[in-house]
């Protein structure tokens, strides 16, 4: 009787660090020396971003009385699904979504399953820096002739092999299936020719050759022919890709294209859970959302679970969990208490029926200040939103107060006369609250803006539109290409600094004024001159020349600009305001307002001259200060000035 061969026959073994598995001792490469097989597991995290999408797809279409979609079966020649493709509409689909694999779908157009396996294969450093893939693409779109595998040196019986590539040996394979059929080796020998030209050993490339020659010279092939064929298989052997890795790749990318081509808010939502925690990413998919035109709901804590979700209308819900602050055990405390007792009526609500020690006043105010609690305030309205949330910051300590108390007393047995609940129907709980400061635009936004990381309900050039509107003409959706000189206000949403050959420093900013984005390039000179105003969310005013984005393609109307010179706000009210209008009346002149002018002044000389308008009765007059009483018209500046005199009473003027 033979006894069992045992790993231990062939390998040193120890345990895992948690003592559970086995692990050799040896590498990899000696692991297969010694005769055992490798094999490499890749988590993927696509194939749980499917699996949820089909969790959210499948119930759907059950209701409808549909046939529920089995992803190992759809068409793998969906013309949508390939439409969407040319167009590089790929963001959030696996493999093809960066931006140098979005530029090389635009030029080869792929039209076919083989072409993803190809598109996988050709986008490695090797085959993008040897011609290969210009190679590739020619041929495809008949630019280039295409032959089997070079017009010189070609055979017929390589065309079946080398026909899914255009002629171009692109797959390791397509290397092994040239020797076997050009020169007769076995698929062991293939094998080894395949690792060999791969290794680029002289010694055995040598052999390799000479049991080629003979392989083929056996086989009624010209052996010049053979050795030239040899020698553009070994050229290519050393970019060739596993096909069959390629292929695997391919159907999981063809399998998210085609769920973002026909349900696309739920392959969306599946996206967006996927990365909940990384909020760059969250606002790459958010922006994506709206160019595909879905709509995404803000948070909400009556209709949000841990992970985005789809609605019977076709609506992403917001997730829960891509609230900062927020974590997964506070928000399974609110789906399963709003599942119990129903929707939350209100903030005081919230609090009795949640355990405040998972969901402390910490994760209340984020879930605040993200705005998951807009529909629960006393005035969930668009225009008040700053009084609503102002008010339930206002109450917030209170709520948690008589939520705690309502605790104590259940636990004691007693009936608490003043911390129960708030009552229901007409009565206003947040009544004595709504005389809370109601919070600035900016203060809203900046709360949605570190909560979410994004901009909600609105944006902060939303403030100074009409402003801006004085010195900067064009909206960006409104520009064209060919003008010489334009002048784009807009909000800093991102920035990439790269260096040019000679190692100087140069930017792209992505500039946003809410009607659209534009790529901005400041080349090395004027980075080094306004890199001190580049921040990320901070107003500037660009000068420069604008033209068609010769990435994008002359056909795509996408734009981008050139900056000659850059301006912070402050500099360009600065250059374009005429002066500052401060009104006062009557009560303001009974004050030394002269003084107090002074103080507020003082840290602000600049070049805006500065009018006082009085008012007094019917009596009426403005007094021009002199020049040493011009400022410098700072954010700060103003917001103090309104703050003393009130909002409406100052007034930056423009000619």
């Amino acid at each position: 009787m033979i006894a069992p061969t045992k790993l231990s026959d062939f390998s040193p073994l120890y345990c895992d660090e948690n003592g559970q598995g086995l692990v050799t001792q040896y590498d990899k490469n000696d692991v297969e020396y010694a005769g055992l097989v490798k094999f490499d597991f890749l988590g993927l995290r696509t194939l749980t971003i499917i699996d949820w999408a089909l969790k959210m797809i499948n119930p759907r279409l059950q209701k409808e009385g549909r046939e529920p979609v089995d992803i190992m079966r759809i068409n793998l020649e969906d013309p949508d699904a390939y439409n969407l493709l040319k167009q590089a509409e790929t963001t959030a689909v696996f493999q093809l979504e960066s931006r140098g694999m979005k530029d090389l779908i635009k030029r080869l157009q792929p039209d076919c399953f083989e072409d993803i396996i190809a598109l996988v294969a050709l986008f490695r450093p090797g085959p993008l820096q040897s011609g290969m893939v210009d190679n590739f693409i020619n041929r495809k779109h008949g630019r280039e002739e295409i032959s089997y595998p070079d017009v010189q040196w070609q055979h017929e019986w390589l065309k079946p092999i080398l026909e899914p590539t255009y002629g171009i040996i692109l797959y390791q394979e397509q290397v092994m299936q040239i020797a076997q059929v050009l020169a007769g080796y076995t698929l062991g020998g293939a094998d080894m020719l395949r690792r060999a030209m791969g290794k680029k050993k002289p010694e055995e490339m040598a052999k390799q050759r000479a049991g080629f020659e003979e392989g083929a010279v056996k086989l009624g092939v010209d052996g010049e022919l053979a050795m030239k064929i040899f020698d553009l298989v070994e050229k290519f052997a050393g970019y060739g890709f596993n096909k069959s890795h390629s292929a695997a790749y391919a159907l999981v990318s063809y399998q998210t294209l085609w769920l973002k081509r026909h349900y696309p808010a739920e392959f969306m939502a599946a996206v967006m859970s996927s990365d909940m925690q990384n909020t760059d990413k969250v606002v790459t998919f958010l922006e994506e959302c709206r160019s595909m035109k879905l709509t995404v709901l803000p948070p909400d804590v009556n209709s949000g679970d841990y992970l985005f979700d789809v609605n019977d209308k076709g609506e992403i819900i917001y997730g829960l969990g891509a609230i900062k602050g927020v974590g997964e055990g506070p928000i399974e405390a609110i789906v399963n208490a709003r599942k119990q007792g129903g929707p939350f009526r209100d903030l005081f609500d919230f609090c009795q029926r949640i355990d405040t020690k998972k969901v402390n006043k910490r994760c209340l105010e984020a879930l605040i200040r993200s705005g998951a609690f807009d529909k629960l305030g006393p005035c969930p309205e668009r225009r008040e939103l700053n009084r609503n949330r102002a008010t339930l910051d206002a109450c917030m300590e209170e709520a948690v107060k008589a939520a705690e108390q309502s605790a104590r007393s259940a636990a004691s047995g007693l009936d608490d006369l003043f911390g129960g609940p708030a009552p229901a129907g007409d009565v206003n709980p947040y009544e004595k609250y709504i005389a809370a400061r109601e919070w600035p635009d900016k203060e809203r936004l900046r709360g949605e803006k570190e909560t979410l990381g994004l901009y909600l309900t609105g944006h902060p050039i939303d403030e100074y539109e009409k402003e801006v509107r004085h010195f900067v003409r064009n909206r960006i959706a409104d520009l064209q290409a060919g003008r010489e000189s334009v002048n784009i206000a807009g909000l800093i949403v991102n920035m990439r600094v790269m260096r040019n050959k000679r190692g100087d420093k140069m930017g792209f900013l992505t500039l946003d004024d809410r009607s659209g984005r534009i790529e901005v390039s400041l080349f090395a000179e004027a980075f080094q001159r306004y890199e001190s105003l580049l921040l990320k969310d901070t107003l500037v005013v660009v000068e420069g020349e604008v033209s068609v984005d010769d990435y994008s393609g002359a056909n795509s109307g996408v734009l981008k600009a050139n900056a000659r010179r850059v301006l912070s706000l402050i500099e360009a009210r600065s250059q374009y305001a005429a002066g500052l209008k401060i009104g006062m009346d009557s009560a303001d002149c009974q004050r030394p307002f002269i003084g107090e002018l002074e103080n507020l002044f003082r840290n602000h000389q600049g070049e805006v001259p500065i009018a006082i308008h009085f008012e007094k009765n019917d009596a009426k007059g403005v007094i021009q200060l002199g020049e040493e009483w011009k400022i410098q018209p700072s954010d700060e500046l103003i917001q103090l000035l309104r703050d003393r005199y009130g909002k409406e009473r100052i007034l930056l003027q423009y000619n």
